[in-house]
């Protein structure tokens, strides 16, 4: 099986001050503190040969990939897409606030997913990028869990992916959010996948290195002496 960390919109509009998020009432504090445990995961998969794809939420300058629908709750959420905000347009493509944290910026090499809706299968490339690079098997992690990471985790599954999102490495809008999102990925024997921390998917993605094995002086064979 074929692994890709998947890092969901891990960007200043949704964690940094001034932002979306932050405009629209949110705890963009509580949305940062996956960035420690994402790093860790990153370390991981970057040492292991794993395909990383992080994904960024937003639009066209002009909002024609925004729907009516969705700009009429981003409105009564506080927070209209395209509106001026001290990161820029919020949710537009190429202002300050779309681009990711500082502390998660991707690596040579890794994928940048700019996507219109909330699961990052919508109107992207990411199915053939992935089928590309014969992936089957998903690593979730990013802001907000109820939402972006829940919709991108139920589109791969349909699509036949094996999943598993790192509790520790999302977080919600609102924290008591969180611990149901994560319970309805196990209902049904793992009906959605799994659910794991960050040390134990880090632990699963290491290599088991076998320990040298101690041979006693009096167990080796030797030739007899000419």
């Amino acid at each position: 099986m074929t692994a890709a960390l998947i890092v969901i919109d891990m960007q200043r509009d949704f964690c940094s001050p001034g932002g979306y998020a932050d405009t629209a009432g949110m705890d963009v504090q509580r949305l940062r503190q996956p960035i420690a445990h994402i790093q860790q995961l990153l370390v991981a998969a970057r040492a292991n040969g794993l395909v990383v794809v992080h994904t960024r939420e937003g639009h066209l300058p002009d909002l024609s990939d925004c729907p009516s629908a969705k700009l009429a709750r981003s409105v009564a959420a506080g927070a209209a897409i395209g509106s001026e905000g001290p990161l820029g347009r919020l949710l537009v493509r190429g202002e300050q606030g779309h681009d990711f944290v500082d502390a998660l910026k991707p690596a040579p090499g890794e994928f940048v997913i700019d996507k219109p809706g909330y699961g990052a299968f919508h109107q992207t490339r990411l199915a053939p990028l992935l089928a590309e690079h014969h992936v089957d098997r998903l690593i979730l992690c990013g802001v907000t869990t109820e939402v972006c990471v829940h919709s991108t985790l139920r589109e791969a599954v349909d699509r036949g992916f094996v999943c598993t999102v790192v509790s520790d490495a999302t977080a919600a809008s609102n924290p008591a959010l969180q611990a149901p999102a994560l319970a309805m990925i196990d209902v049904e024997g793992g009906i959605f996948g799994r659910v794991r921390s960050t040390a134990e998917v880090v632990d699963e993605l290491t290599p088991v290195r076998a320990e040298p094995v101690s041979v006693r002086a009096d167990s080796v064979e030797t030739s007899p002496t000419p």
